[in-house]
């Protein structure tokens, strides 16, 4: 039955929001089942999720990983290389690129319900970074794809953020 004020069309939920939300669902599962705890952003800008972990007797730990989440219907396999091919633009890479904590994309595969992941600044030190400002508004990255996500992963992603908050506290000599 048609309401009689009827407004016209609504605003629908898109396959796009669908996926999306599957992606970071994803990925919040990983982060519970190892006890730590992300706060999603609202306004995003480019990070969607800010995760925090703590001790094994469960005190907060300092500092924080930073999270964009990507999803797809189904990933882009490299024919030549065991990774998925993933654009990015270049005005998200300049801004994790300047990300004091650790900075992770991952690209969540609906069809394979299975994340991949990248630690962003760790894959753009050196050569990367160079030839970085001489390419165009976006720049594929390659992401191993053993590079899944699972606990083992969101802990190394803690690790990441370890060694970051060291070189803070010691400067950029410090490698461990």
């Amino acid at each position: 039955m048609k309401h009689p004020r009827n407004p016209g069309p609504r605003k629908r939920r898109t396959r796009e929001h669908v996926i999306a939300d599957l992606g970071v669902n994803h990925v919040e599962k990983h982060v519970l089942l190892c006890g730590f705890v992300l706060h999603r952003i609202v306004q995003d800008y480019g990070l969607d999720l800010n995760m925090f972990t703590f001790s094994a007797n469960g005190e907060l730990e300092n500092g924080e990983v930073w999270i964009q989440v990507k999803a797809t219907e189904q990933t882009k396999r490299l024919a030549d290389k065991a990774a998925i091919a993933w654009r990015l633009q270049q005005a998200d890479l300049r801004h994790w690129l300047h990300q004091a904590m650790p900075v992770i994309l991952i690209v969540y595969d609906v069809a394979a319900d299975r994340a991949y992941w990248l630690h962003v600044q760790e894959y753009f030190e050196g050569p990367r970074r160079f030839g970085l400002t001489a390419t165009g508004k976006s720049v594929t990255v390659h992401i191993p794809d053993d590079q899944v996500l699972d606990e083992l992963a969101v802990r190394k992603f803690a690790d990441f953020r370890n060694l970051a908050f060291r070189r803070l506290w010691r400067g950029p000599q410090a490698n461990g």
